[in-house]
């Protein structure tokens, strides 16, 4: 019997069931092959509205874009801004400041009308509150004073292709936003047109420093730009990703005195050097590498990693980037983007991990970007694709179920029981990322049942869950701990704002501030920032 032919029966089944055991009937299409036939949510909960990352809210300002010269195109007198206040531009705060934008795409559809979509950006002002960084570009043909506010970079896309990003500001609707147009020109031509919002990535309004958590230490990472951290025999084993022609590699900080970690060793490996994730079982140390998969390290002695191999992936010699790695019992789960595949590795003999099996989505063109074990199931942040749910507990994965949403960019998960049943705590990496609570006790029929959101210019990353305590790394929110005991209604109850427009080496793009973070149980919380390096917090 066919798949299809199997989907059909088991409709027709629970069409004529005293049960509601599927949302599907016989006027609705059958899902995609290899997908399962979703059910209705049959908890204790009420399901959540599910809106998205992002909701449109209509042209962010009131400016345009001209279709300008290729002289023209991307500079001041390519902008509309008659019914813009320009005066009201004076008032903004510019020195030192980093604004991100949330972006408005506008294309115009050949039938009429218009298609929109969203994105995010970022530009930078010096001390002197001049443009420093668009986009990630040092600024160029940029000018603000009194009443203006253009701010444009470019850069070689290929060859002797060249792209400009101009934003135009129009209105300050306060002294740390504002709005306005943006314009991104290809050699001369105008390829797209926006408005945005900007915010300035200042402390959330009527925060301080901290509440309710204590740095009692901080360590600088001189490795690019450091992503992620695990603790263990005492060490704390921070990887890197490389960044401004400085590489990545592995930092190891004898930790023993929480207060004065000590540097031990720094190392990477030749033409190997984006290393993203970490995690160790028993003597050995489990790297996800950009280039090689899985690099495997023997830390017998902790402060001083000896490198043993790198796990075989039969049919992959050459680059094989992995992206995370997760630990759970005697398996090693390892996300790899370039081959959209979960590699399920058998570390009953920790330093010699035997691979068992894969899991590729069959219905995307996301990728396998962070994964949590949890009951015989492995949950799957596929990014466009959603958040998956696999039983791993046979020789083949198989779909169990998945949740999905608008402008989706699945990136990490924790999973936990509460009140007998099984919730996972679930954040994208995107504009408007932030917190969703699944109750996936039936992974057929997954529904949200809490949510936890900060400013939507910002997006979480990373969490741990210990307990009924979900510490987030939030970028430029800082770390946040929060009450799930109702896993309903996550409640903040300490917070501390790494992020800081004056460190060295800020950016304005969006993943900056804290990116990683690690609760091991020996009272301390370690945090990872993309520009402060390693700190340090007693658990409140």
């Amino acid at each position: 019997m066919s798949v299809r032919a199997a989907r059909l029966l088991l409709v027709l089944a629970c069409a004529t069931s005293l049960s509601a055991c599927s949302t599907y009937t016989g006027d609705t299409p059958l899902p995609p092959l290899g997908e399962p036939v979703s059910v209705p949510y049959d908890g204790p909960w009420t399901p959540l509205e599910e809106k998205g990352e992002w909701v449109d809210p209509g042209p962010l300002a009131e400016c345009s874009v001209l279709s300008s010269t290729t002289a023209s195109c991307g500079t001041e007198s390519s902008f509309d801004l008659s019914r813009c206040d320009g005066a009201s531009l004076a008032g903004l705060e510019r020195e030192g400041a980093i604004y991100r934008a949330e972006i408005r795409y506008e294309f115009p559809m050949s039938t009429g009308g218009v298609n929109v979509a969203p994105d995010n950006g970022g530009f930078q002002l010096d001390a002197a509150g001049q443009p420093l960084s668009v986009m990630g570009q040092p600024a160029s043909l940029s000018r603000v004073d009194t009443g203006t506010f253009i701010v444009s970079s470019q850069r070689a896309v290929t060859g002797n292709t060249t792209d400009r990003i101009t934003f135009a500001g129009c209105k300050a609707t306060g002294p740390r936003t504002l709005t306005g147009c943006m314009a991104t020109c290809r050699n001369g031509q105008l390829r797209y047109r926006a408005t945005f919002r900007a915010e300035r990535m200042t402390w959330r309004e009527g925060e301080s420093e901290s509440s309710g958590l204590q740095r009692i230490s901080e360590s600088h990472v001189d490795r690019g730009v450091p992503v992620d951290v695990y603790v263990t025999k005492g060490h704390a084993y921070v990887v890197s990703a490389p960044r401004q022609g400085r590489p990545g590699g592995l930092t190891v900080f004898d930790v023993r005195d929480a207060r004065n970690p000590v540097q031990r060793v720094s190392l990477d490996r030749p033409n190997d050097s984006y290393w993203n994730g970490v995690w160790a079982k028993d003597d050995a140390l489990y790297i996800a590498s950009g280039a090689a998969g899985v690099l495997v390290y023997d830390i017998t002695d902790p402060a001083n990693p000896a490198f043993v191999r790198r796990a075989n992936v039969p049919g992959i010699a050459g680059t094989l980037n992995v992206h995370t790695v997760f630990v759970e019992g005697s398996r090693l789960y390892a996300m790899a983007p370039s081959i959209r595949e979960t590699l399920i590795f058998d570390i009953t003999r920790p330093l010699e991990p035997q691979l068992l099996m894969g899991y590729a989505y069959p219905n995307g063109l996301g990728y396998p970007h962070d994964a949590f074990a949890y009951g015989g199931r492995l949950y799957i942040n596929h990014t466009e694709n959603g958040f998956l749910a696999v039983d791993v507990t046979g020789t083949t994965p198989t779909l169990l179920g998945k949740y999905t949403y608008g402008y989706s960019y699945s990136h990490a998960n924790a999973v936990g029981t509460f009140n007998g049943r099984t919730v996972a705590f679930e954040g994208g990496e995107t504009l408007g990322a932030h917190l969703r609570v699944l109750d996936v006790t039936n992974p057929a029929g997954i529904a949200k049942v809490g949510e936890y959101k900060l400013r939507g210019l910002t997006s979480i990353h990373n969490m741990v869950l210990v307990g009924t305590r979900l510490y987030v790394a939030y970028y430029h929110e800082g770390v946040r701990v929060l009450d799930v005991a109702d896993p309903t209604q996550p409640r903040e109850v300490a917070y501390f704002n790494t992020f800081r427009e004056s460190d060295a080496a800020r950016a304005d793009g969006l993943y900056e501030g804290a990116i990683g973070m690690r609760v091991p149980g020996d009272g301390h919380i370690y945090v990872v920032d993309t520009s402060r390096g390693l700190l340090l917090f007693d658990e409140p």
